[in-house]
C-alpha cells in the first residue's frame, strides 16, 4: 500500500469516525427534547368555525397528540365530554377545545314554558350571562301617581337561562323620546305561567329591566316585604 492509499484509508476512517459522532449527537439532542417535552396525550381541534348555541357532536373536531405539558388543565381529552353540550360563544377552526368553551344545554321541565324578552346590552347583560345560568329579575318602575316614588322590584327570582341571542340594535320607543337608541339582546327563560306573566310586564311597563347572575348554589329565596325596594324606605 502505498502513501496515497494510505492517505484515502486514514481519511475514510475520519469520515467515519465524524459520522458516527454526529449520529450520536442528533440522538443526544432527540432524548434530551423528548425528556423536556414529556409525554404526549390525546386532544380535540375544531375543523371549522361552530356557531355560538350549537349543539355539538364529534364531527366537528379531529383528534390531535401534542405534549402534555403544553395542555392547559381546561383542554378536553376525552370527547364524552361533549354530550348533551352546545357552544358558549363562536369556536374558531383550528382552536383546542376547551371546557370552558362548553355549557350544558339547558332543558324545560313540567310546567315551564319558553319566554324572550329585550335586555338592554349594557345594564342587563354585559357579556356574562350564558344558556344554562340562573338570575333574579330586576324592574324599575314610576310612580302610579304624580308624586309617588319609583320602585325597585324583584319580578322573579332563580330564572333558567336558555338561550341568548344576538345583539340587536333598538330605536326610541314611540311613546318616549327622550330616551336615546340603545343595543338589546333576546334572552330566552325557562318559566312557570305565573312568572312569565311578572318577565313580560316587566318588559312592557318598566323603565328598565336588570338581570343579576346568581351564583351556582345560592339561595335564591326573598321574601315578599324584601321584593320592592323605595329610596324612602332605605334605613
Amino acid at each position: 500500500m502505498n502513501s496515497r492509499q494510505r492517505r484515502g484509508v486514514i481519511l475514510l476512517l475520519l469520515s467515519i469516525v465524524c459520522a458516527l459522532g454526529a449520529f450520536v449527537g442528533v440522538l443526544s439532542v432527540i432524548s434530551d427534547v423528548k425528556s423536556k417535552v414529556g409525554p404526549e396525550v390525546t386532544a380535540y381541534r375544531l375543523k371549522s368555525d361552530v356557531p355560538p348555541y350549537t349543539t355539538l357532536s364529534t364531527g366537528q373536531f379531529e383528534k390531535i397528540k401534542m405534549p402534555e405539558r403544553w395542555l392547559s388543565d381546561n383542554a378536553v381529552t376525552d370527547l364524552r365530554e361533549i354530550q348533551g353540550k352546545i357552544a358558549v360563544t363562536t369556536l374558531e377552526a383550528g382552536s383546542l377545545l376547551q371546557s370552558d368553551m362548553i355549557v350544558r344545554q339547558p332543558a324545560l321541565q313540567p310546567g315551564q314554558q319558553e319566554v324572550a324578552i329585550m335586555i338592554d346590552a349594557a345594564t342587563g347583560v354585559a357579556g356574562k350571562i350564558t344558556p344554562g345560568a340562573s338570575v333574579n329579575v330586576y324592574a324599575t318602575f314610576e310612580g302610579a301617581r304624580e308624586g309617588d316614588p319609583d320602585q325597585s322590584k324583584i319580578i322573579v327570582t332563580n330564572a333558567k337561562v336558555l338561550d341568548v341571542g344576538d345583539l340587536t340594535p333598538l330605536e326610541p320607543d314611540e311613546s318616549n323620546r327622550t330616551r336615546q337608541p340603545t343595543d338589546a339582546v333576546p334572552i330566552t327563560f325557562a318559566l312557570s305561567a305565573l312568572d312569565a306573566q311578572r318577565i313580560t310586564y316587566a318588559e312592557s311597563f318598566a323603565k328598565r329591566v336588570r338581570l343579576a347572575l346568581v351564583a351556582p348554589g345560592s339561595d335564591t329565596t326573598v321574601p315578599e316585604r324584601d321584593r320592592t325596594y323605595e329610596l324612602a324606605k332605605d334605613k
